[in-house]
């Protein structure tokens, strides 16, 4: 019996079987999970709608002075007419200055070692024109008024955390809790006080020059009126 033999495989056969098998071998990949240890990477990365609020809008909404509503006066016996002790709202209690003024010393001491602020005392009366006795009791009219203004509700604290002397006396601008104008400008108007300690701009941009002529025209005005020191 004669055995039929095949004839040579044609090229296009080859091709065929080459694209059959690439084909069986996609299938199986894509039935195929992926290896342990190896994770798909997501098609999209979810990204968050909204966006923090930091601190950092209202700092620079005030010129880089922080912001401190429902302050409440703290009594102290370190209390004076340009500075004082003050509770925060989150519980801390922390001591500032203000800017641009200082009011004489409201007592004569003596610290430890002996030491006393009556040079001090002494330095401040004659730039004000007054006897030592006169800039105390001017003293003690400043520290009344600051006192008077401060502690009938909550106030506002405009402040950078400047502490210049190392003491933890943080400069400040204060709104007391009737609205009225900054606290060193009532105590300019009143006499109370000399222009004398650090400035800086206020927190709505007004330049330190500009701020200074306004106080040096009310401390004009209080002089004229004989209000305060300018009346002894």
């Amino acid at each position: 019996m004669a055995i039929a033999r095949r004839g040579p495989t044609k090229p296009w056969q080859l091709v065929l079987l080459l694209i059959l098998a690439v084909a069986s071998w996609a299938l199986k990949q894509q039935k195929s999970p992926p290896a342990a240890g190896k994770a798909e990477r997501p098609s999209t990365v979810e990204r968050p709608s909204t966006v923090e609020r930091t601190s950092t809008v209202e700092r620079t909404s005030t010129h880089g002075y922080e912001v401190i509503s429902g302050c409440r006066w703290h009594d102290d016996s370190h209390n004076d007419g340009d500075s004082f002790y003050a509770s925060l709202p989150d519980g801390r209690v922390e001591q500032f200055r203000l800017y641009y003024v200082d009011a004489p010393e409201s007592q004569f001491r003596t610290y430890g070692g002996g030491a006393t602020n009556r040079e001090r005392i002494h330095e401040q009366a004659q730039e004000m024109g007054l006897t030592d006795d006169q800039a105390v009791e001017i003293g003690q009219r400043a520290k009344a008024l600051t006192h008077d203004l401060l502690s009938r509700g909550t106030f506002t604290l405009y402040t950078r955390w400047d502490d210049p002397f190392g003491d933890k006396r943080y400069h400040v601008f204060v709104t007391p809790p009737d609205g009225g104008p900054f606290l060193e400008e009532t105590l300019v108007r009143e006499g109370l006080v000399r222009i004398h300690t650090k400035g800086a701009d206020l927190p709505d941009g007004t330049p330190v020059k500009e701020r200074l002529r306004q106080l040096r025209e009310l401390e004009k005005e209080a002089k004229k009126a004989k209000r305060g020191a300018w009346g002894k």
